[in-house]
């Protein structure tokens, strides 16, 4: 299931966590917030063992990934495995293994996917993997005529209020 980055949290409030998600996006910030919602959430659910998996070219051995979702843990239970996949594009290898884990997700085991770049182009057979039993969140960029908006609901939900001029002067320092 397809969700935008300003419903997430409530969506994982109202819910079980899911196996796997994708959450990707040119804006590293949400991205960023979006994954420590769900980090926290997996904690508070007792994934307590957390793996971080950088794929940093094509030096990145996909069989790191399924060796590990398919060993037992040592210390939890529960585990969430952090992949982080900067380009959106997994090669051929890491798309079958994304796409294996998601036809058989083991129990206890979330694998959460963040990329710095996300377009439709991106998209393919292990997205729509992770759609099946999980979230994919997409995070596109604030638009100009939004951003005064988004600053306002941001200062809010942080106890904080702006008057209008004062959010209209933040909009245009930091526009872009």
């Amino acid at each position: 299931m397809e969700l935008r980055a300003d419903r997430f949290e409530r969506q994982l409030a109202s819910e079980p966590l899911r196996p796997a998600y994708l959450i990707a996006g040119t804006e590293p910030l949400i991205v960023q917030e979006c994954a420590d919602a769900l980090r926290a959430k997996a904690r508070a659910e007792g994934y307590l063992e957390r793996e971080v998996l950088e794929v940093s070219g094509r030096e990145f051995d996909w069989n790191d990934l399924t060796m590990g979702v398919a060993s037992l843990s040592l210390f939890a239970t529960r585990r969430l495995f952090d992949l982080r996949l900067p380009s959106g594009k997994p090669d051929k290898d890491g798309s079958k293994a994304i796409t294996d884990f998601c036809d058989n997700p083991p129990p206890d085991t979330i694998l959460m996917i963040t990329c710095q770049d996300w377009s439709k182009k991106h998209a393919g057979k292990w997205s729509d993997a992770i759609s099946r039993i999980g979230h994919v969140v997409t995070v596109w960029p604030v638009k100009t005529s939004e951003l005064n908006d988004w600053l306002d609901r941001r200062l809010r939900s942080r106890g904080l209020s702006a008057e209008p001029a004062a959010v209209q002067l933040l909009a245009e320092r930091i526009e872009g």
